[in-house]
């Protein structure tokens, strides 16, 4: 991966935040060995994705930090998972998140442990993840931020000289270790009730292990760790506006430039509030990236809520 990405909504990691739970649930008897527990797992799967969706489309950071919590706050979660009979292995997670809040600055730091074997009993996942975000607000309008990155991949460069040509092909470009940092200012042009729309520019750094194994489609006799240092430049808009109570635009844009190559990505959402018990949201997302055989990727999105 030659990419040198710095796109808030692509940053990195995933954290479930939540009251623990400890009770087991069922959503029915018998509902687990007749396969109905499973298909009412996926439907709240797609509850929560398109609740997300809604949530991220008000982008709650638009008008700057006046309600955010104060103090020093966070949350844990692990999850694990023990196979045996026809699937013999095991799954391991943990994430948490601190996050840290006082007058102008907040700053918040991520962590994600991965795990995981696969049915031979040999490792097939072992990653740690780390995530830092941090912003400093001079006034309601003009403030800085701050965003790092680091991963480290404990299994990428593992026994190759032991593996076969098709290993050795999927192993190619995979990522030992993968850090970034990144800074610049940010700027809100307009803030009040109806309309928020927010710049911010900067410059990054990033730093990458990468293993080689193929040359032009041929295993290398002996495979190796390639390091990168490279430089890039982001920009980025969000912009929100409110029409009516029932109504509201946003467009994200974000461009990367640097030495591997440009990318840029633009999401334009369409959110109705047609009543209390029905919303939708449709969306328009164009990613672009300079070295691609097919450089622009274009995708819509409906998601739709209805209770009653």
């Amino acid at each position: 991966m030659k990419k040198l990405s710095l796109i808030a909504s692509a940053s990195a990691l995933a954290i479930v935040i939540g009251a623990p739970v400890f009770a087991q649930t069922e959503f029915s008897t018998g509902a687990n060995i007749t396969g109905v527990g499973g298909v009412e797992d996926r439907i709240e799967d797609v509850e929560e994705a398109v609740q997300d969706d809604f949530e991220r489309s008000q982008d709650t950071a638009r008008f700057g930090p006046a309600d955010r919590r104060t103090g020093t706050f966070g949350s844990i979660a692990l999850t694990y998972a023990g196979r045996s009979g026809n699937y013999e292995n095991q799954d391991f997670s943990l994430a948490g998140r601190l996050s840290n809040n006082q007058g102008p600055f907040q700053q918040s730091i991520g962590l994600l442990l991965e795990y995981g074997e696969d049915n031979d009993g040999e490792t097939d996942t072992k990653r740690t993840s780390v995530i830092y975000d941090g912003s400093y607000y001079f006034n309601e309008q003009l403030y800085a931020f701050v965003l790092g990155r680091a991963a480290v991949d404990g299994i990428a460069d593992d026994d190759l000289d032991t593996l076969t040509a098709d290993e050795l092909a999927d192993r190619d470009g995979r990522l030992k270790r993968d850090a970034f940092l990144g800074f610049g200012p940010g700027y809100r042009v307009i803030n009040n009730d109806t309309t928020a729309w927010r710049v911010q520019a900067g410059v990054g750094i990033r730093y990458t292990h990468t293993v080689r194994t193929m040359d032009g489609g041929a295993p290398i006799p002996d495979p190796y760790v390639e390091s990168d240092t490279s430089v890039g430049y982001i920009v980025s808009s969000r912009f929100y506006h409110k029409f009516n109570d029932q109504f509201f635009l946003t467009n994200d844009t974000d461009y990367l430039t640097s030495d591997a190559n440009d990318i840029a990505w633009n999401e334009l959402g369409l959110n109705f509030k047609m009543s209390d018990a029905l919303a939708t949201r449709v969306s328009y997302k164009t990613e672009y990236v300079s070295d691609r055989a097919i450089r622009t990727d274009n995708t819509l999105g409906v998601s739709l809520v209805y209770g009653f």
